[in-house]
């Protein structure tokens, strides 16, 4: 799923500047000619260690549940568990 990912995310950067122009001239027969996978829509955050696509944390890139596990190990510089 990670190189399903990482092959979209190609595919969407290769078509953007086409995409774009079909868009501003209103050619929307050429914008169904295009691949699915170049829609910008189409690409969904993962984690970059375990490729989790819920529980996603933009900050950090990373799963909430791979960034417990950093936090506790103390690899997260400036994290540290809460407790009161």
């Amino acid at each position: 799923m990670k190189a399903r990912e990482k092959k979209r995310a190609k595919m969407i950067e290769k078509y953007s500047e086409k995409r774009a122009r079909l868009k501003a001239e209103g050619d929307w027969e050429g914008l169904q000619k295009l691949p699915k996978n170049s829609s910008k829509v189409r690409a969904h955050n993962r984690c970059s260690i375990t490729g989790r696509p819920k529980g996603y944390m933009r900050q950090f890139g990373i799963s909430r549940v791979t960034f417990r596990e950093m936090a506790v190990q103390g690899l997260i510089p400036g994290v540290k568990k809460a407790s009161w």
